[in-house]
């Protein structure tokens, strides 16, 4: 998933209205989303079937269908609704019993008896992605910021989602928020914005130990977006321009003291032995005019390094003949 800091809006032309923190933004892919509309169909079947064995059974019983009649029909089909149910693949029901939990049932056809027993919650088990944010929270440097995420979560204990919170999902919206902000305090701002994988980590580590006693496991933590003050960004790129320059000018000081240290080894290598430094002037001098191409005028007195003892000269190119 790919993030990135981006700089907030101009607001200089108008004052803005308060914003709000929206804790169920759902984004549109395109996509199909599952739908419970044969569960539904199923249910309304069972009422009318049911209706109408009652309202045929009158019918054949008293040759007529009055009031009575048509009043007993729907409260045996409004029974059977109750106690037939369908329960989706990747749901489980909460069933309860005059109040008190009493067990979690299907996925599949679930059978429930008559006013004492209901389903009083199905938990959707599949992974839920919700969105969250933390706007203009201060870091621990004083600058306010905007940060939005999203956890990525799924409910592994449907007693625990029904019993323990009344609303899982809004929990989950809210908490996330509260431990964002907690976190965003915490740091620097340039922290939060170069150490963002360490916030991820942070917040799923931290929203993981708070939601487990609601039956709720945290699959990831991703901060998508980080939104800079406006008026903050000279002063940034003012210290990013220092800090590079800074950085530029040490790496050159590093350099320069390692020539200098290489030149004082060279002096001491060449200390007491001029037939030696002389070869190394030749040397130079020759190098100089092969890789320029021209002619090098050496000076009289600059051409006396040239010379010396014949004999120690001897010497020395008897010592390296490869010069």
């Amino acid at each position: 998933m790919r993030r990135r800091i981006r700089p907030a809006a101009d607001e200089s032309s108008a004052s803005p209205a308060p914003r709000t923190i929206q804790t169920n933004v759902q984004l549109e892919t395109g996509r199909r989303r599952t739908s419970r509309n044969g569960a539904v169909a199923f249910t309304v079947i069972v009422f009318t079937c049911a209706a109408l064995i009652v309202g045929v059974a009158a019918w054949l019983a008293t040759g007529t269908v009055g009031v009575g009649a048509v009043v007993l029909a729907v409260v045996a089909g409004v029974l059977a609704a109750s106690s037939i149910h369908i329960v989706m693949e990747w749901e489980k029901a909460v069933v309860m019993r005059f109040g008190k939990f009493n067990r979690v049932a299907g996925p599949g056809v679930v059978f429930t008896w008559p006013i004492i027993e209901f389903y009083t919650l199905r938990v959707d088990q599949r992974v839920i992605a919700t969105y969250f944010g933390a706007e203009e929270t201060l870091t621990s440097d004083l600058v306010p910021v905007n940060v939005d995420a999203v956890v990525f979560w799924m409910v592994f204990s449907a007693k625990k989602a029904a019993t323990e919170v009344e609303d899982y999902a809004s929990a989950v919206s809210w908490m996330s928020q509260a431990m964002l902000r907690k976190a965003i305090g915490r740091a620097t701002l340039a922290e939060v914005a170069q150490r963002r994988d360490q916030l991820d980590a942070e917040l799923k580590d931290v929203l993981e130990e708070k939601l487990a006693d609601w039956g709720i496991d945290v699959m990831d933590v991703e901060v998508r977006d980080i939104v800079v003050p406006k008026d903050l960004q000279g002063a940034m790129a003012a210290e990013a321009v220092a800090t590079r320059e800074r950085n530029a000018r040490m790496i050159m000081a590093e350099a320069e003291r390692d020539i200098s240290e290489m030149l004082r080894d060279a002096s001491e290598v060449y200390d007491g032995d001029d037939a030696a430094l002389r070869l190394r002037t030749m040397h130079l001098a020759y190098e100089s005019v092969r890789q320029s191409g021209g002619t090098l005028v050496i000076p009289s007195a600059f051409s006396e390094g040239f010379t010396g003892d014949p004999d120690v000269l001897a010497r020395a190119a008897q010592a390296a003949p490869g010069k």
